[in-house]
């Protein structure tokens, strides 16, 4: 099971949420629909870009998959994902010399939109693309692995103008479900039960030149990827830094003018610097509470009494009055209404 810790952490960037929004809203579905259950708010998904957790796209995700019935859903998605949703890094891909250099730049920076997975290229006789998987998740692993294949073979199809189903393998490290059609979008040939997913490429495919090449282009979006690394490395923006300290506190949280002593400033400056990414501290400190009471309630036996004590809430009764104002049910029926849910997510060293 994935820590507290690594579960509610920032992890994922919006765009893959509102890639699924899309795609259920071209099935037909309403915004109250997609959203249904699971505890996200449609204007908040669609203009705020602080990265979702994995409990919160956990939940999307389930509910695409249940309420699409179509298992294959990540295929779906994927083959919808423009470049525009890898951000800067993307630019960059279809600007650089060659596809070589795109799967370079896109291994290297795939932290600046997700960290549960990135491709690697092996150049030889028989190239290849290989997932090194940092997360296994087997409830989404079939949605993720078909979102990442689709989105990186449609990339690559951007800048090389070329196809590419009918020239590769695609080696996919599952059994064959009922639905192996669907991998035909993919590949013309899919070998199923695979050790790791790998995209086997046309000889001599890493030097194929991109169509956009522009050195100039290339400069000025890798300039900005390597600052947004660069703040990455510091922890991320403001309200990330903010919400990874609250994650790790235990019983009593931070005051706003505590917070900012932590972070070096004067409490108008953290202020201001939050208002600058639209948030306020009260709502990080909601946020981070409500997100751990669910956590507690579905992962583990603690009861209310302790969960509310977790939370540095002396009164279990003034907990349950503010759970209730953040989920609209007390913790009690929460508990009841999810049963006890075993996520099983193993992490990679």
């Amino acid at each position: 099971m994935l820590s507290q810790q690594i579960w509610l952490s920032p992890s994922i960037h919006p765009v893959y949420a509102r890639l699924i929004c899309a795609e259920l809203k071209r099935r037909g579905f309403n915004n109250q629909q997609i959203l249904a259950d699971t505890r996200l708010n449609w204007d908040t998904l669609h203009q705020d870009n602080r990265f979702l957790s994995f409990d919160q796209m956990h939940r999307l995700v389930l509910h695409a998959l249940a309420l699409s019935d179509c298992p294959w859903l990540g295929i779906e998605v994927g083959r919808h994902t423009d470049v525009s949703a890898h951000g800067s890094a993307g630019y960059a891909c279809i600007a650089t010399a060659d596809v070589g250099a795109c799967c370079g730049i896109l291994q290297r920076y795939s932290s600046l939109r997700q960290n549960i997975a990135v491709f690697r290229a092996i150049d030889g006789e028989k190239p290849e693309l290989v997932l090194d998987e940092r997360l296994i998740l087997p409830e989404l692993r079939e949605y993720l692995l078909g979102h990442f294949t689709a989105a990186i073979l449609r990339l690559l199809e951007t800048a090389t103008g070329l196809p590419l189903q009918q020239q590769i393998v695609l080696h996919w490290p599952m059994p064959a479900p009922p639905w192996a059609n669907a991998y035909q979008h993919l590949a013309r040939k899919v070998v199923f039960g695979s050790n790791q997913l790998r995209i086997e490429l046309p000889a001599h495919y890493l030097a194929t030149p991109c169509l956009a090449a522009d050195p100039e282009a290339e400069r000025l979006a890798l300039r900005d990827c390597e600052n947004q690394l660069q703040r990455l490395v510091r922890g991320g923006s403001l309200s990330e830094r903010i919400k990874q300290r609250l994650l790790a506190c235990q019983h009593s949280y931070p005051t706003l003018e505590q917070m900012a002593t932590q972070e070096h400033m004067a409490p108008r400056t953290l202020i201001r610097h939050l208002n600058d990414e639209g948030v306020r501290y009260q709502t990080l400190l909601d946020d981070v509470r409500s997100d751990l009471a669910c956590w507690l309630l579905a992962q583990t036996d603690l009861s209310i009494e302790a969960v509310a004590e977790r939370l540095g809430y002396l009164d279990p009764t003034n907990f349950s009055r503010t759970f209730r104002r953040w989920l609209g049910v007390t913790p009690r029926s929460f508990r009841q209404q999810l049963g006890k849910s075993s996520a099983g997510f193993d992490a990679k060293p």
